[in-house]
């Protein structure tokens, strides 16, 4: 099928425009991307604060930790 000039316009707009919405939306996926990671760390942090401090009150109750091995920090972050 050939296309005449119109239609040949038409594709060629469609593609540029298509191809900009593309790329728009990937810098959006990486803009997210980036803040999750930034939310994940923030929440690994404040969980392997919050260990601690439960590490050291089960030493000064002198009981044993339930949570002791469980749960490792090695989430990925």
């Amino acid at each position: 099928m050939t296309l005449n000039d119109q239609q040949r316009k038409f594709y060629e707009s469609t593609l540029s425009v298509t191809r900009q919405e593309i790329e728009d939306l990937d810098r959006q996926i990486e803009e997210e991307l980036a803040k999750v990671k930034d939310r994940l760390a923030e929440l690994q942090n404040a969980k392997k604060a919050a260990r601690q401090m439960y590490d050291a009150a089960c030493m000064r109750l002198g009981i044993a930790n339930d949570l002791e091995g469980s749960d490792d920090d090695s989430a990925g972050v």
